[in-house]
C-alpha cells in the first residue's frame, strides 16, 4: 500500500515538474510570434529588459521577470537552441534530442532543471552583487594589470546551475571577510560572458579562480570559508615578509643600502604573519621592506624594549636612512586596511634615494605641467649620497623638491647627457668630484632644464649655505635652468639577470602542468602542451633539415644595401630625434604659400598658435632639421602649428611684417586721439643667436644674406643650424605667455605688387 502511494506521489511530481516546464514559452514572455525575425526577437527583448529591469522597476515580481526575459532571449537569439525548443520544447542544448519528456530532469550534477519559483529556492545570482560581475573587455584593462598590486578571487557561475546556489552562503562569507582585507572579488557568468569564461580557462560551473600577477590558478578543494582564505595566502609569493628577532633586526634595518627602500616592522602577538600585513606587503613590495615581529616571542625582548613597544596594540614602525629611530609610527588596537595603505603610501621613497630605474625616476620627478604653478624640482648628486646631503635634504624638505643620487657606473648615459655640458669626461675621472645638478622634467620623450651648482659639493657648511642660495633662487627666477638636454631612459639596475627571469618562468609553466595533469583538466592544458608540441616538432624539423641539407647550400649573405640620403629637395624634415620619441615620431611642417598661407595664418583659428620658420633656398634643409629637433618636444597640441616661409619667394614679408609692427608701436603713443582697433594680430619674434665654434666666420648666414648662397651648401648646412640653438628655450617662454609681443593691423600680403600699391596709398 505504501509503495502505491509512492508511486502515485512522484507520477504528480513529474506531471508537475512536466506542465511546469511546458508553461514555460519564450515566445508568450518576449510577447513575439513564433515566425518573428531576430531584428523583432532582439527590439522585444529591449523593450521587456528596460522595463523589467531591477534597478528601474521596483515590483516584487521584477526580478523573476527579468531572469525570464534574459533567458528567453538567450533562447531565441541563438538559431540552434531556437530550432530545438521549436521541434522537442528543449531550452537546453546540452540535452539530447528526443528526450523531450524528460526535460524536467537533468544528467548533470544540477539534479533537476525546472522553474526555480516552484520550489522558491534562491537564484544563483543576486542581483546585489552585480558589482562584481566582471566582462571582457573590463577584467583585460583593469583586473589583469591590478592583479599585480592585490590577488583577485573569482568565482564562474551559471543561471541555472543548482551547484552554484549551494556554495552561494560560503561564497557570501569570504567575500565579506576577504574584500575589507583587500583582495578583488569577481563573478564571470558563464551563460554571459564566454569569451571571458574561455579565456581563463574556465569550462563548468562553479569554478573559483585565483588570479595574481596576471596568473590564473584554480580552487579544487572543498569551498569552505578557511579553505578559501587559505588558498588566497598561498597565492601570494613567497618571503613577502620577513620574521625579525634579536638577532637580525639590525641586519634587516641596515639593508636599505641596497635594496634603495625604506622598512617597515609590524608588532603583534599571533605567532603567524597576519594575512592582512601579508596583502599590504604585496600592494607596496616595489617601494617598501616589510619586517614581522612576534610579541610573544623569546628571542624579540630586546627589540621590544630599544623601541618601547605597546604590547597591547599591534604597532608598525617605519624607518629610512636612520636605523635607531623610526621617521613614523602608528599604533591601533583595529589595524585597518586604508589606515595600512596611507601609513606606506605617505613615506614610499627613502629621503634620498638613489635613481635605480626609470619608474622611480617618474615618480619622484614627474613631467611638468603648464597650467600648474607649482613643479617638481629634482636635486641630483653624483656620487653615493653623503650624511652632510642627507642632512641638507631632510632640512629642506618642501613639496616642489626631491632629492637624490646616481652610481655613475650604473647610469652613465644620464651622467654623461647631464655632464657633458660641463666638461667632465667620464673617463677622465673628474666626475669623482661630487657634482649636484638640479632639473626639472618638460616631456615624457625626457626633455629637461637643468643647471649644475657651481662649486661642487664637499658637505662643508660653506657648501650648504651656497646650495641654500641657489634654492631660492630657484624658487624666485622661473628662468634659473639655462641648460637643457634629452636624457636617455635609465637602466634597471633591479632587473634580474636573464637566466634568473627563464627559470622562474620555467618554474610557473612547471607548477601548472602538474596542477592541470593531477586534476585531469586537458582542455585548459591543451594551450601549453600544443605550445611544447609545437616547440619540439620545430626543433626536430630544423635538426631533420639540417641534415639533409648539402654543404653547398649554405651561401654567404649579401650585406644590406645602404640607405640612400635624403635629398636636398625635400620639402620638410619630419625627423625627431630622441633616445625614447613617442608614438608619432615626426612634426608636420607647411609651406606657406599662395593656396595655404590664408587658412594657416590669415585665418588662423582663435587660440591657435603658427610658428613660422623664416627661411633661404639655401638654409632651408638644414635650418628644417633643427627646427624639428627643436620643436618636436611641443608637437603634440593640436593648437600648435609649425610652418615655413622662403624668402628667396617673398622678399618682401619680413620687411613688411616689422615695418607694420613699428607703424602700430607708433600708433600706441596717440591713442588718445584715434581708438586703437579690436583685431589686431600679435606675433612673437625669435632672433637667432649663433652659439657655434666660429661666430666670426664671414659665411655665417642671415635669413636675407645674398653673400651666403655664394658658398658651398656643406658649408652652411654645419654653420646655419647652430642658429636656432635656444628656440627650445624660447618656446618654453612662448607656452608660458611670458614673451614680449608686438600688433600688427593685418597680415602682409604675400603678392609683392599688392603689397607695394597698399604701402604706396
Amino acid at each position: 500500500m505504501r509503495g502505491i502511494i509512492l508511486a502515485i506521489f512522484l507520477l504528480n511530481l513529474t506531471v508537475q515538474l512536466v506542465k511546469t516546464s511546458s508553461d514555460y514559452d519564450p515566445y508568450k514572455i518576449l510577447g513575439v510570434s513564433r515566425s518573428a525575425s531576430q531584428a523583432e526577437i532582439k527590439k522585444a527583448y529591449k523593450s521587456l529588459a528596460r522595463e523589467w529591469h531591477p534597478d528601474k522597476n521596483k515590483d516584487p515580481k521584477a526580478e523573476d521577470m527579468f531572469i525570464k526575459i534574459s533567458k528567453s532571449y538567450e533562447i531565441l537569439s541563438n538559431e540552434e537552441r531556437r530550432s530545438n525548443f521549436d521541434r522537442y520544447g528543449q531550452m537546453d542544448d546540452n540535452q539530447p534530442f528526443g528526450q523531450s519528456q524528460h526535460h524536467g530532469f537533468r544528467s548533470f550534477h544540477n539534479s533537476f532543471y525546472f522553474d526555480e519559483s516552484f520550489f522558491h529556492f534562491p537564484r544563483s545570482r543576486d542581483f546585489a552583487d552585480s558589482k562584481y560581475l566582471l566582462h571582457h573587455a573590463q577584467f583585460n584593462s583593469d583586473v589583469l594589470p591590478d592583479s599585480h598590486k592585490r590577488p583577485y578571487l573569482i568565482k564562474v557561475t551559471y543561471e541555472w546551475c543548482f551547484a552554484c546556489i549551494h556554495i552561494e552562503p560560503v561564497w557570501k562569507e569570504t567575500v565579506q571577510e576577504l574584500e575589507p582585507l583587500g583582495v578583488g572579488i569577481g563573478i564571470v557568468d558563464l551563460g554571459y560572458e564566454r569569451r571571458l569564461a574561455n579565456q581563463l580557462g574556465a569550462h563548468r560551473a562553479p569554478s573559483i579562480i585565483g588570479l595574481v600577477n596576471g596568473r590564473v590558478t584554480f580552487f579544487h578543494q572543498a569551498v569552505v570559508r578557511e579553505h578559501l582564505r587559505q588558498f588566497i595566502e598561498d597565492l601570494l609569493p613567497h618571503k613577502l615578509v620577513e620574521r625579525i628577532t634579536d638577532n637580525n633586526y639590525l641586519a634587516f634595518l641596515d639593508n636599505w643600502h641596497v635594496e634603495n627602500k625604506p622598512s617597515v616592522l609590524l608588532f603583534d602577538q599571533v605567532p603567524i604573519v597576519p594575512l592582512l600585513y601579508k596583502l599590504t606587503a604585496f600592494a607596496f613590495r616595489d617601494y617598501v621592506r616589510f619586517g614581522y615581529v612576534d610579541q610573544g616571542d623569546t628571542h624579540c625582548t630586546r627589540l621590544l624594549r630599544q623601541f618601547n613597544i605597546n604590547t597591547y596594540a599591534p604597532t608598525m614602525l617605519l624607518f629610512k636612512e636612520d636605523t635607531e629611530k623610526p621617521v613614523d609610527i602608528i599604533q591601533a588596537r583595529g589595524m585597518k586596511r586604508q589606515i595600512m595603505d596611507e601609513f606606506v603610501s605617505n613615506n614610499k621613497f627613502l629621503q634620498v634615494p638613489r635613481l635605480v630605474n626609470q619608474q622611480l625616476f617618474d615618480e619622484l620627478c614627474p613631467v611638468k605641467q603648464f597650467h600648474r604653478r607649482k613643479e617638481v624640482r629634482l636635486f641630483i648628486t653624483f656620487l653615493p649620497g653623503n650624511k652632510a646631503f642627507l642632512d641638507f635634504a631632510s632640512a629642506n624638505r618642501k613639496e616642489v623638491l626631491r632629492f637624490a643620487y646616481v652610481y655613475q657606473r650604473h647610469q652613465q648615459p644620464l651622467c654623461q647627457a647631464l655632464l657633458h655640458s660641463q666638461g667632465f669626461t667620464l673617463s677622465s675621472g673628474q666626475w669623482q668630484k661630487h657634482t649636484v645638478v638640479i632639473l626639472e622634467r618638460r616631456s615624457q620623450a625626457g626633455k629637461v632644464l637643468y643647471r649644475s651648482v657651481s662649486g661642487g659639493w664637499n658637505g662643508s657648511e660653506e657648501d650648504k649655505y651656497h646650495l641654500h642660495e641657489q634654492l631660492e633662487l630657484l624658487q624666485k627666477d622661473p628662468t634659473y635652468l639655462t641648460s637643457d638636454a634629452t636624457l636617455p631612459e635609465l637602466n634597471n639596475e633591479m632587473a634580474p639577470i636573464f637566466i634568473i627571469q627563464w627559470m622562474n618562468a620555467a618554474y610557473d609553466y612547471i607548477l601548472q602542468i602538474y596542477d592541470d595533469l593531477l586534476y585531469s583538466n586537458w582542455r585548459e592544458m591543451m594551450p601549453i602542451l600544443s605550445l611544447i608540441f609545437s616547440a619540439l616538432f620545430i626543433l626536430f624539423g630544423t635538426v631533420i633539415i639540417q641534415a639533409f641539407s648539402e654543404p653547398g647550400e649554405n651561401k654567404p649573405r649579401k650585406p644590406k644595401p645602404k640607405e640612400q640620403p635624403q635629398t636636398e629637395d625635400d620639402s620638410v624634415l619630419l625627423i625627431g630625434q630622441c633616445s625614447r620619441p613617442p608614438k608619432k615620431d615626426f612634426v608636420e611642417v607647411t609651406e606657406l604659400t599662395d593656396i595655404t598661407y590664408t587658412s594657416n595664418l590669415v585665418k588662423l583659428r582663435p587660440g591657435h598658435i603658427n610658428v613660422v620658420l623664416v627661411l633661404t633656398n639655401a638654409s632651408k634643409n638644414a635650418l628644417l632639421r633643427k627646427f624639428a629637433k627643436e620643436v618636436f618636444s611641443f608637437s603634440g597640441t593640436q593648437t600648435l602649428h609649425f610652418s615655413f616661409l622662403n624668402a628667396d619667394k617673398h622678399r618682401h614679408w619680413m620687411p613688411s611684417l616689422l615695418r607694420s609692427a613699428s607703424d602700430a608701436t607708433d600708433r600706441e603713443g596717440h591713442s588718445d586721439e584715434d581708438e586703437e582697433p579690436s583685431d589686431y594680430k600679435y606675433f612673437c619674434l625669435f632672433r637667432p643667436v649663433f652659439t657655434g665654434d666660429d661666430p666670426n666666420d664671414s659665411s655665417t648666414e642671415t635669413s636675407f644674406s645674398s653673400d651666403s648662397r655664394r658658398k658651398s651648401r656643406s658649408r652652411s648646412r654645419s654653420k646655419v643650424h647652430h642658429k636656432l640653438d635656444r628656440l627650445g628655450l624660447w618656446m618654453e617662454r612662448l607656452m608660458e605667455g611670458t614673451l614680449p609681443r608686438l600688433q600688427v593691423p593685418v597680415w602682409p600680403s604675400l603678392d609683392e605688387t599688392a603689397n607695394s600699391s597698399s604701402t604706396d596709398s
